[in-house]
């Protein structure tokens, strides 16, 4: 039985036995990703198992019918949850407790002017509501995580960011995975796929983008917003046609 027919078959039946196959099938990606990321404080096995686990979602997700082999799809997933587990486990233990309490105080706000206003509140309202400044704000936020990799670019395709975004850092025009995106990103300026490189390709900070492109952080957070909007309106209008 092909990939191809192994997945259709799943996706049809949804036997759980079947799933197992394609995964014991696939584990020995989980292990050499694993394994790229030892020696960094976190034993292998525990980033065995954060593969796997990756590897399992990664088989429900995957669409044999898009024509992408599942070996490509996969790799940047599970990369993506590796890296996520090691920012999460990170500032889990570093996050500063002013910041953390700020953080809450902005969650609560957020939901508290959202009911107000009747949509999200921006930045500067929330800054405003808690006699802040926005700077704090986006500090506070920024220091929550990054925008993770996993998650869907488009609602229609089931594409991540980490599907989509190019293997090297000088590659902008070889997406070959989806011809959507390579026509999305033609509409973004060198400075926005500038930003986009710093933050989605080198998973940057938003402080760190902002120092090596001699901008405010407050600029890039407002770029990033604008961008990713960008992109996923391209993407909805693309997938439409």
């Amino acid at each position: 039985m092909t990939e191809r027919e192994l997945f259709a078959k799943y996706r049809e039946t949804g036997d759980l036995a079947l799933r197992n196959q394609i995964v014991e099938k696939y584990l020995y990606i989980a292990s050499i990703l694993a394994k790229k990321f030892v020696g960094r404080g976190v034993e292998y096995d525990d980033l065995y198992q954060v593969a796997s686990l990756a590897l399992i979602k990664g088989v429900d997700r995957f669409d044999e019918r898009k024509g992408l082999q599942f070996s490509t799809f996969i790799t940047p997933t599970i990369t993506g949850e590796i890296k996520n587990y090691f920012r999460d486990r990170s500032r889990l233990v570093h996050l500063p407790r002013r910041v953390s309490e700020l953080r809450n105080s902005i969650a609560a706000a957020q939901e508290e002017l959202t009911k107000t206003l009747g949509c999200k509140p921006t930045a500067a309202e929330i800054a405003k509501s808690l006699s802040v400044t926005e700077e704090e704000v986006l500090s506070a936020q920024e220091a929550g995580g990054i925008v993770s990799l996993d998650r869907p670019a488009s609602d229609e395709d089931g594409l991540s960011y980490y599907d989509v975004l190019p293997a090297e850092t000088d590659a902008f025009e070889r997406f070959e995975v989806h011809d959507a995106v390579s026509s999305a990103l033609d509409t973004l300026t060198d400075k926005e796929r500038e930003m986009i490189m710093y933050r989605f390709r080198e998973e940057l900070s938003q402080a760190e983008t902002a120092r090596r492109m001699g901008v405010s952080q407050m600029y890039i957070s407002r770029m990033e917003r604008r961008v990713l909007e960008k992109l996923r309106e391209k993407l909805k209008k693309s997938m439409a046609e």
